[in-house]
């Protein structure tokens, strides 16, 4: 988690020379999201897979909230969240495709002998270490049950 922590701290210095006013804000927000959720869970750092729940969280809200501007006529706001957005899934592992999200659901049931729709909860929490910010927890959840059925 330290080299996180110092590769925001680098790329908020980089921003500060280029004098990015967006990606510098954005990354504020990150750093500040990170010690607001180390305080809560009165922890001294968050592990990497905390930092990338608290990653999928983030996308998940600028997500929404660019939903909602753009229904609202507020293409400014949704531009500025979109900006912020970019930042986050900068910090993001690359997504899986659908068929490296099927095989890794296939070697994870096959692993834990999941075959039938009780042990989705079993599975969905291996998978939730496995995947770590490469899959949000839809995409999850529908592979999943795609493959127990």
């Amino acid at each position: 988690m330290s080299t996180i922590r110092e590769r925001i701290s680098n790329d908020m210095k980089t921003a500060m020379k280029a004098k990015d006013k967006v990606r510098l804000g954005a990354l504020r927000m990150l750093k500040a999201e990170i010690i607001k959720k180390e305080t809560e869970a009165g922890a001294a750092e968050l592990s990497e897979a905390e930092f990338m729940q608290l990653l999928q969280t983030m996308k998940k809200q600028r997500d929404d909230s660019i939903a909602q501007f753009e229904k609202g006529g507020r293409d400014d706001l949704a531009a500025n969240e979109r900006a912020e957005l970019t930042v986050i899934e900068s910090y993001l592992p690359k997504a899986l495709t659908d068929e490296e999200l099927a095989a890794v659901v296939t070697e994870t049931a096959q692993e834990l002998g999941a075959t039938e729709k009780k042990d989705m909860g079993r599975l969905m929490k291996a998978l939730k270490e496995k995947v770590a910010g490469a899959a949000d927890g839809k995409r999850m959840s529908e592979a999943v049950k795609s493959f127990l059925n």
